[in-house]
């Protein structure tokens, strides 16, 4: 059974921020750091500032973290989103170019709307969204998003065009996983990412909100979750019973 990453490949491009991208990230970096993440889990590529290999983190994002308190609170403000009733996915040009990823994605939308949570999502252009997210491509058969802020869904999921290759239940499943790290989601196995990958250490449990959802298990298991650090060819993209626990729990 083939194992594969979702973690962001080196060859992406991404759009930088301006004269001020270097100093700006080193803030980020340094915001990070203080949290608390291994200084091995920060990657800055093209520009832009990761964590766990395929969840980029704003300045924004990385002030807030230090904001929080060391306690109870630290958890709860990390970045959730807060009264979001309609999240629009607006798909660029090139995503809907690529049969399987946009058929994914309209999956992915009803893999969340059929849980009945206290948002739902579309597909836009729409009117009347609480936060809009961009679909977009990258090379590569994962993907990449970051973590909310400001209440907000991340903006952004960047999807692999090699997924094209794969079936429609992996596109579902990669999409689904990159949307959940917009609404705040770690992986499940963050703790080792040898779990679902056959090796990967830890990314780091301090800044961002890696606590234990109540009801679901405190071990992952290989094909135990959608948020999983890697998946499976054979992925069905479909949640698992903890999945639906964590969402319902969330929202």
């Amino acid at each position: 059974m083939r194992k594969l990453s979702m973690a962001l490949l080196a060859g992406v491009a991404l759009v930088g921020c301006g004269l001020d991208t270097e100093t700006e990230n080193k803030e980020i970096v340094q915001n990070l750091v203080q949290a608390g993440f291994p200084a091995n889990d920060i990657q800055v590529i093209d520009g832009q500032v990761y964590v766990g290999q395929d969840a980029h983190v704003t300045l924004e994002a990385s002030q807030e973290m230090l904001q929080a308190d060391k306690g109870a609170e630290q958890y709860r403000t990390t970045n959730l989103m807060s009264g979001i009733t309609k999240i629009c996915i607006n798909p660029t040009s090139t995503f809907n170019s690529y049969s399987r990823l946009s058929a994914g994605l309209d999956a992915a939308i009803a893999n969340y709307n059929n849980l009945g949570l206290s948002f739902y999502m579309v597909r836009g252009p729409s009117t009347g969204c609480s936060a809009n997210i961009t679909a977009t491509t990258m090379s590569g058969a994962g993907g990449s998003a970051g973590f909310p802020s400001g209440g907000k869904p991340y903006g952004t999921i960047n999807i692999g065009t090699g997924l094209q290759s794969y079936s429609a239940g992996v596109n579902k499943h990669v999409i689904s996983h990159e949307l959940g790290h917009c609404i705040g989601f770690r992986h499940s196995d963050y703790y080792n990412r040898a779990i679902s990958c056959g090796s990967g250490g830890n990314e780091g449990d301090s800044g961002v909100g890696a606590i234990l959802i109540p009801g679901t298990p405190s071990t992952a298991v290989a094909g135990g979750s959608v948020m999983n650090s890697c998946f499976s060819s054979s992925s069905t993209g479909t949640w698992t019973s903890s999945d639906v626990t964590a969402l319902n729990y969330l929202y």
